[in-house]
């Protein structure tokens, strides 16, 4: 293994994070780059989880055209919305803005940031029909976390960020409550059923 993703993924691995967050490690892609490091996480209230997602770290030594650089970091989070949150048609913006704001708030240099915004809804019917219309947000992003200090990006506050976003989707108010300008979106707590 190349010395730089080892000390990217122990950066990683000590990262503080909130302590709503349940994170491990899971089983990265094998096909992405030459060398992957996988985290799966959850947001978690009690019982219920608020929001989850995965974040991997790819390394290409070689670097990649499409990346800019030799590390990529790649996302799935997700989180249910009330039905009303989102007919929002600025939510897709919205949610985009948590990701490129979170990286921002904590002052990490990036760049190639691309992704997906996707609203899903779901009805029932049949024996389910007792179950109220449940509406999924999902953000697939990828970036280019800029290195520094050895040719070694900061992962450790890369996943603070990824942190303070699946905290943000999942409707927490930020850990820093001096930021008044960010805006949550309200708390979907487990099933809903009527």
């Amino acid at each position: 293994m190349p010395p730089a993703f080892l000390a990217a993924v122990d950066a990683l691995r000590s990262a503080r994070l909130r302590p709503e967050l349940e994170v491990e490690a899971t089983r990265p892609p094998q096909r992405l780059a030459p060398h992957a490091y996988a985290l799966e996480a959850a947001v978690v209230d009690g019982e219920d989880d608020l929001a989850d997602g995965r974040l991997v770290l790819l390394h290409d030594p070689a670097g990649h055209d499409s990346w800019q650089g030799t590390f990529r970091l790649v996302t799935l989070v997700r989180a249910e919305l009330e039905p009303e949150m989102a007919a929002d048609p600025l939510l897709p913006e919205v949610c985009w803005s948590w990701l490129t704001g979170a990286l921002d708030a904590r002052g990490l240099s990036y760049g190639e940031a691309g992704g997906t915004v996707t609203r899903a809804g779901s009805h029932y019917f049949g024996a389910l029909s007792a179950r109220r219309p449940a509406t999924q947000i999902e953000i697939r992003a990828s970036w280019t976390p800029r290195e520094w200090r050895g040719g070694i990006p900061d992962t450790a506050s890369h996943l603070m960020a990824w942190g303070d976003l699946l905290c943000q989707i999942a409707g927490l108010p930020p850990s820093d409550l001096s930021d008044a300008a960010v805006v949550t979106l309200p708390q979907r707590r487990g099933p809903q059923v009527s």
